[in-house]
Parts: structure tokens; sequence; C-alpha cells
């Protein structure tokens, strides 16, 4: 290395969230612990045959809590296992449509997209598609943009990027109406189609011979060195917590319409172009070639035409006419499908380039989405203060307990004390979480797909874990609807 050149600039600090509890346990967590010792102590006390009788749901509670398989508690994934063969039984995971319904909710999208609907705005600045979650009162707009390579630019603007973006991140903590957003890289091999249907309409009837022959073997073999690419940046709003609070849908609209154009804008300068808001025909076709990848030159047949998708299709139409989730897969029309989530992020400190390998195309359809929830700048001072008491704490116990500290409890404090001086100095905070989504047509590809994706993982070195009992909602966040798992989890059921 000479003189004037500089090491790659790297990033990292990421750390999972962790409070105030014993053995690296949840606040509710050690609360179940501690009540369960404290009925346990108190049966045992009281009469020894009560407190044999207490002991075994209480030492079963202590120990599904405390014991973990790959982090996750056994007592959770007994609950998980127990409720996904309580929904089998009732015929849940299944989805089935017809060509007529006699009840008022027969055409519908499946699953967690069932209290969804797509909204067409007319807007100045071109008309686009929202999806409006009834139950949750979200309205999810979605971006078109095309990233910009950074493989043959200076590392000194690659690196405005990435500060440009997270400046752009640490924007949304100022602006209480955007609950999260998703970033969603879809990738699938090139199906020919619409480049034959171009150059068909395009072909003299009176051309050389030879010249239609070159066309002819051109359309052909373009599929094979060929990929569709598409980046999609979903921004989803509440617009009841606006300061001015909309009284009605159309109010709520405006809401949204007003706060776009500075999102857009700012998207500029972190290394992405603009292409425009999505219409409701384009989010009408990511859900159907999703749901039937069989049909995704059709789809991307129809979006080139001047009428659009909707005159064949609308947002209840759109899903797929049967659907039925496994424990560890998703079928649905034509496709069969596996979902991951991030499990843990990169230990080491990486570079910008690390998603590369794992969002390049490759021979199945296959969508990464990023999902960030920010937090508001009012409460990112009292995330990040909680995080470093929560390790002081854990300090403190393991000196009590004369416990040496290991080198993963360090890192960990490090970084917490880290996020706060970088909080304090003006970074935003957010919580982090990734999803991909990878469909076969052919059940007998799927292994192979597997085993490509969670390789393409590993060299980005991201830890993913299956959507055990799960795979209909990890397909459904990787679209551009608004799905967020997290928030979900805290709806009651109705």
């Amino acid at each position: 290395m000479t003189a004037s050149e500089s090491p790659a600039r790297t990033y990292g600090g990421w750390r999972r969230s962790r409070g105030i509890g014993l053995m690296g346990l949840g606040s509710a967590q050690t609360l179940a612990v501690v009540i369960a010792l404290t009925v346990l102590i108190i049966a045992i006390s009281v009469d020894r045959t009560v407190g044999v009788i207490v002991a075994g749901p209480a030492l079963m509670l202590i120990g599904g809590t405390v014991l973990r398989w790959d982090g996750v508690p056994l007592l959770h994934g007994l609950l998980q296992r127990i409720r996904w063969g309580w929904g089998s039984a009732r015929g849940y995971t299944a989805y089935r449509s017809g060509v007529a319904a006699a009840h008022p909710h027969g055409w519908q999208l499946p699953g967690v997209l069932a209290p969804t609907t797509l909204l067409s705005v007319e807007d100045p600045a071109g008309d686009y598609g929202v999806v409006w979650h009834r139950r949750l009162g979200t309205m999810t707009v979605t971006l078109r943009v095309a990233a910009t390579s950074t493989w043959l630019v200076d590392p000194g603007q690659a690196e405005r990027w990435v500060a440009n973006w997270g400046s752009w991140l640490a924007g949304l903590g100022y602006l209480p109406t955007v609950r999260w957003i998703a970033v969603t890289v879809d990738t699938a091999p090139a199906s020919g189609s619409r480049l034959a249907h171009y150059v068909a309409g395009r072909v003299a009837p009176h051309a050389p011979a030879a010249a239609r022959r070159v066309l002819a073997q051109l359309v052909e073999v373009s599929p094979a060195a060929a990929a569709d690419v598409e980046t999609r940046v979903s921004i989803t709003f509440d617009p009841a917590l606006s300061p001015t609070r909309p009284r009605n849908l159309d109010e709520s609209l405006s809401e949204v319409s007003r706060a776009l154009p500075g999102l857009t804008d700012a998207l500029g300068s972190c290394g992405l172009t603009v292409l425009g808001r999505a219409t409701a025909s384009d989010l009408l076709g990511v859900v159907r070639a999703a749901y039937d990848p069989a049909a995704r030159g059709d789809v991307a047949n129809a979006l080139g035409d001047s009428g659009g998708l909707q005159r064949f299709l609308d947002w209840d139409t759109a899903g797929p006419i049967a659907a039925t989730e496994f424990y560890d897969r998703y079928q649905h029309d034509s496709g069969w499908s596996v979902s991951w989530a991030w499990h843990e992020a990169p230990r080491a400190n990486v570079h910008a380039d690390v998603l590369s390998r794992l969002l390049a195309p490759g021979g199945h359809p296959k969508r990464v989405t990023l999902l960030y929830r920010p937090a508001s700048a009012a409460d990112a001072s009292r995330i990040v203060e909680r995080e470093v008491n929560a390790a002081s704490f854990r300090d403190a116990l393991r000196a009590a307990q004369k416990r040496d500290e290991n080198a993963r409890d360090r890192a960990d404090k490090e970084r917490a004390l880290r996020a706060a001086r970088e909080e304090a100095a003006g970074a935003g905070v957010g919580l982090m979480s990734m999803f991909v989504t990878v469909t076969v047509t052919d059940e007998d590809y799927l292994g192979r797909a597997v085993a490509d994706a969670e390789s393409r993982a590993e060299v980005a070195k991201i830890r993913l874990r299956r959507l055990r009992a799960s795979q209909a909602a990890g397909f459904a966040v990787t679209l551009p609807c608004g799905i967020c798992p997290p928030q979900l989890a805290t709806q009651w059921p109705r």
C-alpha cells in the first residue's frame, strides 16, 4: 500500500437489544422466572405435597425460559409448535379461491394481507398506489428506484452515499407519521417474453431474412444472459400520528402526499435514482408475479400495454388461486417459496458492498428486504440510555457473583456505549431486520435454491433462520404491502 492510498472504510456496530435481565434473559422472561421460583418456594413452605405438585410446572417454565436452542427459548419454540398444530388442524394454513364467492370475504388476499386494500391516488407529481391496512390504519407508498453500482466509482463517493443514507434514516426520527420503511431488491431470471414482444412488434415485414434470423437468435439467447432486477423503497405512514389529526381517508391521503416529496428528493443523494412512485398497476404486477412466478412474463407484457394491468386484475384477485403453508415452505399457484429472517448481524466490521453477493441475481426469483423501524428523536436518547444502564447492571451483577467478563459481554458493552455517543452527536436510532424469500416453479429445485440463498448469506456474514411455521407471513413481508411482523405481533387477532 502506497502512502497516498487509504484503507477501505468499514462499517459495523450492530447489536441485539438487551434489557435488564438475568442470564441474558429479557425483562419479561426474568419476571416469569422470578414468579415461578417465588410460587415454588411458597408452595414448598406451605406443604410439601403442594410443593411437589407445583414443582413440575414451575421447573418446566423455568427450564423452557432459560434453556435455548440456537438462541431461541425452548418454551417459545414449544408454544409456536402448538399454535401451528392447532391452526393446521382447523385448516387455517390453506387458502382456496373459486370462480364465485357467496360471502363478503370470499375475495381477499390470504393471511396477513387480508386486511389490506389498494388505493389509487391522483397527484400532480404523478399518480401512485397506496396499500391501506384497514386494521392498523397504516398506508404504504412504494418508490421505484435504481441503485448505482459502487464498483466503478471513487471510494470516497461511495462513502458519501452511505453517509447520506444514514442521514436519511436518521431524519425519519423527526417525521412522526413514518412508522417503518422496507428496502427490497427483487431479482429473477429474465423471462424473455418482454423482449420478444418488443421485437416482434418492430420487425419490418420486408426485412432481410438474415436480419430476422439474427434478431430471433438474440431473443432466444438473451434470457440466459440477463436478469430482471427491481429495487423498491416502501414507506409506511400512520396518518393518525400526524399533529394535524386527519379525520377521514381523504385527509390521511393528503398527509401522505405532503410528506412524499421531501423523502423522495433526499434519496437522490444516497446513490439512488428515483424512477417514480409505483402506481396501482405496478403493485398489482409485483403481487401477482410473486404468487404466480410462471406468469411473470405475461404480467410484464400487460404492464407494458397502455391500458395497464388494472384491466385484468384488482387487489383482491391479484393473490393466489390456491396456497398452502407448510411448516418450512409455502406453496402458491405455480411457485414454491422458502423465507428466512435475519438471525444475527455481522459481528465484524464489513465493507459497503457486503450484501452484493446476497442481492445479486441467481437462478431463481429472490427478494431481499431490509426492514427499518426508526425511533423518534424524542425516544432515541432514552433507548440508548436504557441499553447502557442494562449493560452496567449486568456488569454489577457479574461482579457480585465473582464471574469474569467474557469477550462477548465486553464487546456488547462497548457497542452500547458507542451507540449512546453517536446518538448524542446526532445519529438516528432504529431497529433493523432482514427477510429473504426465494421461489422456484418446481419443488424438485427447492433444495438447490435454499442452499444457494444460505450460501450467499454466509458470504455476506449474515446468519439467517428459516421462518418455520411463519412462511406465509415471511413471504408477505418481502412484498410492497407494508407488513411488519413485530407490529402484527402486538395486535390481538380478530
